[in-house]
């Protein structure tokens, strides 16, 4: 297969290169499309009884969505103020589509006590579409800015979707200019050479084009979440400069080692079946992660995983293709890797394979208890729905919520646990559900229902609010009751996380574990990696929880402690982590099996596995972190969450786990890491992928 792609891309060039220019027009011109489609529904769950029960309830009751003012900052009780305020209450009254506008000076909770401050909500009508509530919420919200107050702040309902999009937008954009370039002067550091520098970046361009053509086309058959313009950019933009980083590398060398360098087309083909393969298999490898997500019946996990797993698709197929390709074309003009005197290729990286190897028994007795402290703050992890506090201040939604925070008392504006009495429920059930807040509120809807709604104390997510939810459970019995609500969902998005993980645990281990035999033709290698691959991602999320549950540190990236994690934080950065993670481990493991076939020697053949891909590899996580990084300047805290989880499985799995245990691992096992049972090695020789690899050069480490 790689051979036929290496073919037709040298023989094809520009037809390959004309077809990745068209796929990039629709990825840019088609695929941004996904920013005005974006969903914050995260928690809902089909089949759970929240998410039934709310579509119970819109069946028996449609109501529409709502959307919240704020005005503050002066007296709002003063009389110039005041009649700009009821002028525009009545206005918005008369727009089409508005429901119903409540006076906020006539109706209890709506005035702050220290009179600077007052909340306008505006309900809107059941059944608009899409366009007619666009227009609607518009106008509402257009008439209601125009009261001349110090502060006015609309958002909630559609509006918060839309200021999220738009803040998504913003921060993918300034997030690739910061990015790209620190990515261009890195890699020119790295390759000496603008031509050779830029190629990444191509393909990297390319890998943004296909989040944004891949989230569009799912969009068109599912939500896709506001979250996922970020995390499926940053992925896309960092696993294309890995690949073509690789590539390029192993390009040079071959460049090197021909015996003419200026048949380019020889030493394309020999880069695909040498780097090549190991692209396709940790393109693989990162997808498989990921279809750990398609075990959860969430709407947003499921379409995550689909719309990451189509990116590194993209990815790969651009690193297989279009870089053979472009290389094809201009690689004549590429420098061969100097020669370097033997001995001084990755020396450094020698030096630390043969230290650790050495000292196999000591390397593991301080790294594994060091990582092992390192996560020990994922015992006490909590997820919650997370709300305004989550976005930066800079946004109008937190605006609102800051405002409602400093003058209203806690609880205001909460969504309440929401409970539907049908027809049959013991009247001693009812009282006893109506008691469990003082501030209940019910109203009878068709059908002989009876809908009461509970105000939890604190937050929509805390614990008296998911308390409240377990408690009407208890005290319904067998009556037909149910509950729904954001508090209701939240209970029942854990629920489902507890029951499903772990059989999307043994989905993607059990599918890392074949693409890794099959790539290295042993079982005890698998194991070893999904391991040490296990260290490294338990001490990343320990650090997450630790700066953003706990607060230790969070404001030094503009962030604070929350209480909780965001419930899209630990599934997404448990699955990409582990993606990534066998992405370095590929490109080391490629080295040693080429040392190892050609030498037969097992331990030298893990320090020269080490020495010839270990600037690659930290050359690559280098790259991947200040990918990250850059898209943690949004102040998006699930996005600073996601990105610093991410950024700190790389770094540790690139240094402390690939450079010390792996060699200590390594040596420790010996000849057996390559072991496996006669059986298997059958199956191994007959299925795994074998294709013929070139010949080892004498020096591989790019100038």
């Amino acid at each position: 297969m790689l051979s036929t792609l290496a073919r037709t891309a040298t023989r094809r060039p520009l037809t390959v290169i004309a077809l990745w220019v068209l796929f990039l027009l629709l990825g840019f011109g088609l695929g941004t499309g996904v920013f005005g489609r974006l969903s914050d529904n995260v928690p809902e769950v089909p089949g759970t009884e929240s998410e039934a029960a709310a579509q119970y309830l819109d069946r028996v009751d449609p109501a529409g969505e709502s959307i919240t003012a704020v005005v503050e900052g002066t007296a709002v009780l003063g009389p110039g103020l005041r009649a700009q305020v009821e002028r525009a209450v009545a206005e918005v009254r008369e727009v089409a589509g508005v429901a119903a506008v409540p006076d906020p000076y006539e109706t209890p909770g709506l005035l702050a006590e220290d009179g600077r401050a007052l909340i306008i909500p505006v309900a809107l009508e059941g059944g608009l579409d899409d366009d007619a509530e666009e227009r609607t919420v518009d106008e509402a919200a257009d008439r209601i800015k125009e009261i001349d107050a110090p502060e006015v702040h609309v958002s909630g309902g559609p509006l918060l979707g839309l200021q999220i999009g738009e803040k998504a937008q913003e921060d993918v954009r300034n997030a690739e200019l910061i990015s790209l370039p620190v990515v261009l002067a890195l890699l020119l550091v790295v390759f000496g050479g603008l031509r050779s520098a830029a190629l990444p970046l191509v393909i990297a361009v390319s890998g943004i084009a296909g989040a944004f053509l891949a989230l569009f086309l799912f969009s068109e058959v599912t939500d896709i979440s506001v979250y996922a313009i970020q995390v499926t950019t940053m992925l896309g933009l960092g696993l294309a400069v890995d690949y073509a980083l690789l590539m390029l590398v192993r390009f040079r060398e071959e460049r090197r080692k021909s015996g003419s360098p200026e048949d380019v087309t020889e030493a394309v083909h020999r880069t695909v079946a040498a780097a090549g393969r190991t692209v396709l298999f940790s393109g693989l490898t990162v997808a498989v992660s990921l279809t750990g997500l398609l075990v959860f019946p969430s709407v947003f996990l499921r379409s995550m995983g689909l719309a990451v797993a189509a990116v590194v698709v993209v990815d790969m197929l651009a690193a297989l293709t279009l870089l053979p390709a472009l290389l094809t074309r201009f690689g004549g003009k590429i420098p061969p890797a100097k020669v370097r005197p033997e001995g001084e290729e990755g020396r450094v990286f020698a030096r630390l394979a043969r230290f650790s190897a050495r000292n196999r028994i000591a390397v593991l007795a301080v790294v594994v208890p060091a990582l092992l402290v390192l996560a020990l703050p994922v015992a006490g992890m909590r997820i919650n729905l997370g709300d305004a506090q989550q976005l930066p201040s800079s946004t109008e939604a937190r605006q609102l919520y800051d405002t409602v925070d400093a003058h209203f008392p806690p609880g205001t504006g909460v969504s309440p646990v929401t409970v539907v009495l049908k027809p049959g429920t013991d009247q001693s059930t009812v009282d006893r559900i109506q008691s469990l807040s003082p501030r209940a509120e019910s109203r009878d809807v068709p059908g002989g229902i009876t809908v009461v709604e509970l105000p939890p104390p604190g937050s929509v997510d805390g614990d008296g609010a998911t308390d409240l939810v377990e408690r009407v459970r208890e005290i319904r019995g067998d009556d037909p009751v149910v509950v729904t609500g954001p508090a209701a969902r939240l209970v029942d998005f854990r629920a489902m996380l507890a029951d499903r993980a772990p059989w999307a645990a043994v989905t993607v281990l059990a599918g890392i574990f074949l693409l890794l035999f099959a790539f290295t033709g042993s079982v005890l290698i698998p194991l070893r990696t999904i391991a040490t691959t296990l260290l490294s991602l338990g001490a990343a999320l320990g650090v997450v929880v630790w700066v953003f549950q706990d607060g230790h540190l969070a404001g030094l990236l503009g962030a604070e402690g929350l209480g909780a994690l965001s419930l899209t934080a630990p599934p997404l950065i448990i699955a990409i982590a582990f993606g990534l993670a066998m992405d370095y481990e590929l490109f080391i493991l490629a080295r040693m099996r080429e040392a190892r076939r050609r030498t037969g020697d097992d331990q030298e053949a893990v320090v020269t596995g080490l020495r010839r891909s270990g600037r690659v590899v930290t050359c690559a996580a280098l790259l991947l972190a200040v990918v990250f990084g850059a898209f943690m300047t949004g102040g998006f805290s699930p996005i600073l969450q996601i990105g610093l989880g991410l950024t700190l499985a790389v770094l540790i799995d690139a240094t402390l786990v690939r450079m010390l245990l792996v060699p200590a691992t390594m040596a420790l096992l010996g000849r057996r890491a390559w072991w496996a049972p006669k059986p298997l090695r059958r199956v191994h020789d007959r299925f795994g992928l074998s294709e013929e690899e070139a010949p080892e050069p004498q020096v591989t480490t790019p100038a």
